[in-house]
């Protein structure tokens, strides 16, 4: 299965603590047996409504291809992360 996850960081993370935090999280597919295809990084973006009293994110959108099992665990990870405002993971076409 085909599948995006679209995560915001905090923007005051600093780049090389962002860089691996985006790295950890291509690992962690890598390591539940999937792959990505493409890690597309958006940059920094004013939000729709404040997060945390903050008012823009560092946008980071990665596809990928892995089993419905490790999705769970992707998501139970980006979670429990220090950096990370938020995380959406859905279904790609």
């Amino acid at each position: 299965m085909k599948y995006e996850m679209l995560y915001l960081i905090d923007s005051a993370m600093a780049e090389e603590a962002r860089e691996a935090l985006i790295a950890k999280f291509e690992e962690t597919v890598k390591g539940l047996g999937g792959t990505v295809v493409s890690t597309d990084k958006w940059g920094v973006k004013k939000l729709a409504y404040p997060i945390n009293y903050k008012s823009d994110a560092f946008y980071v959108l990665m596809t990928f291809e892995a089993d419905g099992s490790a999705i769970k665990e992707l998501d139970r990870i980006a979670g429990i992360t220090d950096g990370v405002m938020r995380r959406m993971i859905t279904k790609a076409n």
